[in-house]
């Protein structure tokens, strides 16, 4: 049992393990704020082109539109 418990200690495979969980779990916060990130910017450009495409006027086929008003 002795033999066990100090191969146990000399064992470091364990810790390279954990090493590997907390890089993982460190790269995998970094990816969700990067997408949270762009998901926001995303948002923002897809509402501006939405208020922007809803306030033009199409006209008739063979003449132009009016333009808008200010």
């Amino acid at each position: 049992m002795m033999k066990f418990i100090k191969n146990f200690r000399k064992d470091e495979d364990g810790a390279v393990t954990v090493d590997w969980v907390v890089l993982t779990a460190a790269v995998v916060g970094l990816a969700i704020a990067a997408y949270q990130s762009i998901e926001d910017g995303a948002t923002d450009l897809t509402e501006a082109t939405e208020t922007f495409l809803g306030e033009q006027e199409v006209g008739s086929i063979g003449e132009a539109a009016a333009p808008a008003a200010p």
